[in-house]
């Protein structure tokens, strides 16, 4: 296994990480990251074997690792998170929320989504405008929130209490952004309190509502509703915002946006842009029992990295990983996880991007990019802060 040394924070990185996936995994499925003191898995098999693997679990053996004093209220709401929960604990909350996210459930949504991308695009400027404040950032937002039964209207300080709370997952996060972080969990939470409370005393057919009628039949603590509910709604839209805006970039750059989000080619389409460019590209395990995987020999606590997107574009799985094939043959992509903690919202997620694009390229043929796009200075989350466009 050889050491690589490349730091989260290069600029030349941050914009195209794939280079240098191509160059790591070329000498074998696993690496040395420097940077990390860790592992990573860059194959899409090793990756998929660590997702799927009974040993590797989101958090070390011992439970998570303590948190500082002025992170009390973050450290609160991650305890109970679904993301930090392994074993009976974690599959008892997965089985609630699962119940909402059925087949379905999520079909019938289709129309509302289709209705709201229309409503979205109606409003428009006709002078050139940032695509990602007007339509990305706005499916995702709205349609979780109508799901959980939350007033669209707070979508505004929801993005802003996700945003600074997600910082947290990212490379080397400073006091301002656990600062920032703690209140927005402690403003989240306060918040989401309230809500919960008029859900019980006027159910609404909501998630939400259905969380708090299920407290006593399934001994759900208030702590564990509001922390599911928090992730729930970050979950909900970070990444599918982000998944948008790479979606949109790719379509345009193949110069057939049209073709690729008709009816009848738009579940590939999605597919391939979720493959070649995802949102998230590393996720984190922790072994619980000695474990060999893709070369690398981890102890019990040592952590591993899962780099999702060098699976998805490792040239044993997929033929000519770079370019842009939707329909393409081969295994299944890694872009929403994979194992127990595979993402409970990838059918709305899919759904989302398959109808936010079809309308978009429909309503907007001559849709450009105005400016050059820059991805965000943040490497785990891989998306844009805003996409001038002009249509």
């Amino acid at each position: 296994m050889r050491s690589f040394s490349q730091s989260p924070r290069d600029p030349d990185f941050v914009q195209n990480p794939y280079a240098f996936y191509d160059r790591a995994r070329a000498t074998g499925p696993a690496i040395w990251w420097e940077d990390y003191k860790m592992p990573a898995l860059l194959s899409h098999e090793s990756v998929m074997a660590a997702l799927k693997h009974p040993d590797l679990a989101r958090v070390p053996p011992d439970g998570l690792p303590g948190f500082a004093p002025h992170l009390d209220d973050f450290a609160a709401v991650e305890r109970h998170s679904l993301l930090s929960l392994e074993g009976p604990a974690h599959a008892r909350l997965r089985k609630l929320v699962l119940r909402a996210f059925t087949t379905g459930r999520i079909r019938g949504m289709a129309p509302e989504i289709t209705t709201l991308c229309h409503d979205l695009i109606d409003r428009f400027p006709d002078q050139p405008f940032d695509l990602m404040a007007a339509y990305c950032s706005q499916v995702p937002v709205i349609v979780i929130a109508r799901l959980l039964g939350v007033d669209p209207a707070h979508r505004g300080q929801l993005l802003d209490w996700s945003h600074a709370m997600v910082a947290m997952y990212q490379a080397r996060v400073d006091r301002a952004a656990e600062d920032a972080a703690n209140t927005a969990t402690a403003e989240f939470s306060a918040w989401l309190q309230q809500v919960l409370a008029e859900k019980s005393a006027q159910p609404d057919g909501g998630l939400l509502s259905a969380l708090c009628a299920a407290q006593d039949a399934d001994h759900l603590s208030a702590d564990e509703i509001v922390a599911l509910s928090i992730l729930l709604l970050n979950a909900g839209h970070e990444a599918t915002v982000s998944a948008l805006g790479n979606a949109v970039t790719t379509l345009l750059a193949t110069g057939q946006p049209d073709v690729w989000t008709r009816p009848e080619t738009s579940e590939g389409m999605v597919e391939e842009c979720l493959r070649i460019d995802p949102p998230l590209h590393i996720f984190t395990r922790y072994a619980l029992r000695p474990v060999e995987i893709g070369g690398a020999t981890l102890a019990p606590g040592d952590e591993v990295a899962c780099v999702l997107g060098a699976a998805n574009r490792d040239p044993v799985a997929y033929d000519a990983p770079a370019e842009f094939r939707p329909g393409r043959k081969g295994p299944l992509l890694t872009s929403f996880g994979a194992g127990v903690h595979f993402c409970l919202g990838a059918p709305l997620a899919r759904l989302e991007m398959r109808i936010a694009l079809e309308v978009l390229f429909d309503r907007c043929p001559g849709l450009t990019l105005t400016a050059p796009p820059h991805y965000a200075d943040s490497y785990h989350f891989h998306g844009y802060p805003s996409l001038l466009v002009s249509v």
